[in-house]
């Protein structure tokens, strides 16, 4: 089954995200570079994908234009993990579930009607959500960085958290 391929994989990466958002300073404001996200927006936005994820798996497609959701606020490390959390317990129990011709069905994400992704749902899955969870906790650690906070292992030993090598 093509769900009990996935759980491992998506086991691994919440555990990597989950202590990536455990290390978050509070500094909404705080941007690298004038062209980046801020922290304040970068940080819940990582914290809310699981929630997306669980969209991607459990519907045909999902329009921003007309989506009542409602965005992950920032207020501490322990509120992003706790979001974060809620997120990918939904999302995993929705991977487990999902039967394997589910995969192949459609999946498309728009703003107001304008196609930003048409593909199938695995596509969906992999690019829309656990790759762009994966890119987006990778620019959350350099902030990290940036910040002198330590950064967790993730592919491999950090440099702060060498996990006994």
């Amino acid at each position: 089954m093509i769900s009990e391929l996935l759980l491992s994989e998506f086991d691994d990466e919440a555990k990597k995200t989950r202590t990536m958002l455990e290390r978050v300073p509070i500094k909404p404001d705080f941007k690298p570079h004038a062209k980046s996200m801020s922290l304040g927006k970068l940080a819940p936005h990582v914290a809310e994908l699981a929630g997306f994820g669980f969209t991607i798996l459990t519907t045909p497609e999902l329009d921003f234009g007309t989506s009542t959701r409602t965005r992950v606020p920032f207020e501490s490390a322990e509120q992003l993990v706790k979001a974060f959390d809620e997120g990918a317990a939904k999302a995993r129990a929705a991977l487990k579930n999902t039967p394997d011709q589910a995969w192949t069905q459609p999946w498309k994400l728009s703003f107001q009607g304008k196609p930003i992704f048409s593909g199938s749902r695995f596509l969906a899955y992999r690019e829309m959500f656990l790759n762009h969870l994966v890119h987006h906790r990778a620019q959350l650690g350099v902030y990290l960085r940036l910040n002198d906070k330590p950064l967790p292992a993730t592919y491999g030993p950090s440099a702060d958290d060498t996990m006994g090598f």
